[in-house]
């Protein structure tokens, strides 16, 4: 994928987030979130990628209704002054939805785990842990006082830069 595109795919996705969220009015569009939109390289056609919070029955109202406001948002999306304005198609992103089913399994495994290992008389045996860099995955102590966030995000919000920066520099 080009630089170009990318930017286009960015530019869309932030676009339609703000028409949907100021200018679509249908009551059944519940709380939608643009991940992402794909645009074909010729840009005729354009993927767009919707998170939806809610029940079954909700996510469903809530695409049928943005399905039907896609062609108004192709309209409004005129105003970027593109060479081509991409026809575009709904997909449901249930990628969180995913992640929280994996995170709730995983739960549940620990959790029988931990059952098992209270019945069983012989003390489990730990694997010890690898020794981390200290500046990468663990805020020093006056930094952790003042930071409001979970130490896990913080992990992952370093893993991200660090992946960012690397990707800079061209590795």
């Amino acid at each position: 994928m080009s630089e170009r595109s990318r930017r286009v795919d960015h530019l869309l996705q932030e676009e339609i987030s703000a028409i949907i969220q100021r200018e679509v009015h249908d009551p059944r569009v519940g709380f939608v979130t643009i991940t992402s939109v794909e645009t074909a390289p010729d840009l005729r056609h354009a993927t767009v990628w919707a998170s939806i919070i809610g029940d079954t029955a909700q996510r469903k109202a809530t695409m049928e209704a943005l399905g039907r406001a896609m062609p108004f948002v192709r309209h409004q999306l005129g105003a970027l002054r593109l060479k081509r304005i991409p026809e575009l198609h709904l997909r449901e992103d249930d990628s969180a939805q995913r992640g929280t089913r994996v995170l709730q399994l995983l739960e549940q495994v620990e959790a029988e785990l931990e059952g098992t290992r209270e019945h069983i008389d012989e003390p489990v045996v730990d694997t010890p842990e690898l020794p981390r860099p200290s500046s990468l995955h663990e805020p020093a102590a006056d930094e952790a006082a003042a930071d409001p966030l979970p130490a896990g995000y913080r992990r992952r919000v370093d893993r991200v830069s660090l992946r960012k920066a690397r990707q800079r520099r061209g590795r």
